[in-house]
């Protein structure tokens, strides 16, 4: 199907005028396609066989079939603090697709909830928005997608001037933590309950007319959640703004911002340069991640037993945890469950840590290891600590059931072999704001198959270069 024959829906509009409100798009000047992704319009269900059309629909210019633009209201804890009512500042929903997926453009225009903002997006934040949503789903984590990136010749303020740009972004949900915590505040709790069951109806259908099926919601949301976050961990992916109107109520990575990839491993890492005190640092975020929904659950009180959603909630740290050994396991080429298993983790960390050791290009090189520890010591200014390790590490091996090439086939599998870092990024943007785009095709390749060999693409499976490692970002990153 072509992409001009989509028809789209807007349930959300069905509820209380409080919930959203509706809007225009504000065209860019001199609007310029730059990238779409294939992947993203294959889910869709169309083909971008028009990109003329294609870029009118991002721009405003042209609507699908049964669009009406809208933004959306909710609140949200911001580093801790709960601010009342935040909203879609520079966020426009077009419509769902019959597929479920929600349509969105980031940055086409001010909304009521943009507080004085422009409602814009800039080239750099959504060149990295673009390719992250497609890279995370290349990794096999629960994400947005992007479908395509426009540029334009529109300045835009900043710290200083930029160029205007848009994400055309899509989900399954895009309601949050914070859409709860706005009607809870409010003390509408009628609306609360439509909320839940606009929820349900979209994102837990299995749950609808389940006499506890508000319950039931909030305990597979704390699943979903908890293995996102082990996911995240796993892969070193550092969000950065861990929000409650950055949580998604269908357990996604949502709202692209100052995120990092670990460089060198590092615990406390902080990519977000606003974060002063580390709240949203790389190894906070599975206990951000249950602190978030513990508020959700203070939202939620007046529908479900506070008591039993706190029974819940204890459970996600286990959770966690399960999910988090099984994915180190695999990533380490494991089957068999031992005891000793978080331990060796955390001798592996420790001296990761303290020798400065790229995070995922160790485990890509482990991935082939047969007793040589020539590439892997080559990465230590210490060999000895690393050589203990992997002495222990050849004696848990022994006692596993698969052959070396059944591990080595499931780690390669597992640990990917390019990650879109932020010097990565960083490249592709300043040639971007050059008028060059192809680097930004080229890492669109790699987010589709991270774990795929591309020669042509070897110099970016390596460590990142050291000049250009733990870049920080801001907000509006």
């Amino acid at each position: 199907m072509n992409l001009n024959a989509l028809t789209l829906k807007t349930p959300y509009l069905e509820l209380a005028s409080e919930f959203h409100d509706t809007t225009e798009i504000t065209p860019l000047k001199d609007p310029f396609l730059i990238s779409y992704s294939n992947d993203a319009a294959e889910i869709l269900g169309v083909e971008i066989e028009d990109e003329t059309y294609l870029l009118s629909l991002m721009n405003g210019t042209v609507k699908l079939e049964g669009s009406q633009p809208f933004a959306m209201c909710y609140a949200g804890h911001q580093f801790g603090h709960f601010v009342p009512r935040l909203g879609d500042g520079r966020a426009i929903n077009l419509g769902k697709s019959e597929s479920g997926w929600n349509l969105q453009l980031k940055g086409a225009g001010p909304t009521l909830y943009s507080r004085q903002g422009d409602g814009r997006a800039v080239l750099r934040s959504s060149i990295r928005e673009y390719l992250m949503s497609e890279a995370m789903c290349g990794l096999h984590i629960a994400t947005t997608r992007a479908l395509a990136l426009m540029g334009s010749n529109e300045n835009v303020p900043r710290e200083q001037w930029e160029k205007g740009a848009i994400v055309l972004r899509m989900s399954t949900s895009w309601v949050r933590f914070g859409t709860f915590e706005y009607f809870f505040a409010k003390e509408q709790f009628d609306k609360l309950e439509a909320l839940a069951d606009y929820v349900i109806a979209e994102s837990y259908p299995h749950l609808k007319g389940k006499d506890d099926a508000y319950f039931l919601m909030f305990e597979e949301l704390i699943d979903r959640t908890a293995l996102l976050l082990a996911k995240w961990q796993g892969v070193g992916f550092n969000h950065g703004v861990m929000n409650t109107d950055n949580m998604s109520m269908a357990g996604l990575t949502i709202d692209y911002g100052p995120f990092a990839f670990l460089d060198d491993y590092d615990f406390e890492y902080i990519c977000n340069h606003t974060d002063t005190n580390g709240r949203y640092a790389f190894g906070q975020q599975p206990n951000v991640a249950q602190w978030n929904l513990s508020m959700l659950m203070r939202a939620l009180s007046p529908l479900v037993n506070f008591e039993r959603m706190q029974e819940a909630l204890e459970k996600f740290a286990p959770l966690y945890s399960d999910y988090y050994l099984g994915f180190m396991r695999k990533k380490l080429g494991l089957l068999q469950k031992e005891e000793d298993d978080l331990s060796m983790l955390r001798w592996l960390f420790s001296i990761m840590q303290q020798q400065g050791i790229d995070y995922n290009y160790f485990f890509r090189v482990l991935s082939r290891y047969n007793g040589d520890k020539t590439a892997l010591l080559a990465m230590c200014e210490l060999k000895e600590p690393i050589s203990q390790w992997l002495e222990h590490y050849e004696k848990r091996l022994q006692r596993e059931t698969t052959t070396a090439l059944e591990r080595h086939q499931q780690m390669l599998a597992t640990n990917p072999k390019y990650i879109l870092k932020n010097y990565m990024l960083q490249h592709a943007i300043e040639k971007a704001e050059r008028g060059d785009y192809s680097e930004v095709q080229n890492l669109l390749t790699l987010a589709r198959a991270p774990f795929e060999e591309h020669p042509k693409f070897e110099h970016y499976a390596k460590s990142a270069p050291k000049p250009l490692k733990n870049l920080k970002l801001s907000c509006s990153s």
